[in-house]
């Protein structure tokens, strides 16, 4: 059952606050990582819809934060794989597709034997890199990343960043980076 509150505390260097609730003068603890991941910081008195679940330690926490206006991820159920019409160009492409994958693995495995594993890998749009795997959105804290990966990616590349206190060039290292 989804409960609505309003944040009342924030602490955004430790990722975590405090929801008040309109009936009564509980309140319940919120971690950031309840929060959507969609790069927007929580804001004092924003009000917000979440469930209420019990922590490890037995005390009640916000899980499923949603803003509002925001609405709730829609779920659709797939057809059965009995109901889909066979379609034999999906199957010929599926054949495709796993046979290249193969004689990737194949060429791979043998120039290990070799020893010029690094040949296979090093073909041109092979290998993603890193900006499409992360992109600057205003995340600015380490209690906003997900990785060391992100961190290091994020200090590198985004303005405002305050996520190396002792500028030696690794972020979060009492979080991510340890």
């Amino acid at each position: 059952m989804r409960i609505h509150g309003t944040l009342i505390k924030w602490n955004d260097d430790r990722g975590f606050g405090f929801i008040a609730l309109p009936q009564g003068h509980e309140e319940i603890f919120v971690h950031i990582s309840a929060f959507p991941k969609d790069g927007v910081r929580p804001r004092i008195g924003e009000t917000i819809s979440f469930e209420v679940q019990s922590g490890a330690d037995g005390r009640k926490r916000a899980a499923s934060v949603l803003r509002a206006g925001a609405r709730a991820p829609v779920r659709h159920s797939q057809p059965s794989p009995k109901n889909r019409a066979h379609n034999p160009l999906r199957s010929a492409l599926t054949l495709i597709s796993v046979g290249a994958l193969a004689l990737v693995a194949y060429n791979a495995y043998t120039s290990r034997l070799r020893g010029d594993a690094e040949a296979v890998f090093a073909t041109p749009g092979s290998v993603e890199s890193e900006s499409q795997q992360f992109a600057c959105d205003g995340r600015t804290h380490c209690s906003q990343m997900t990785s060391c990966e992100e961190a290091i990616y994020f200090l590198q590349h985004c303005p405002g960043t305050q996520m190396d206190g002792n500028n030696d060039g690794e972020p979060c290292e009492q979080q991510w980076c340890n």
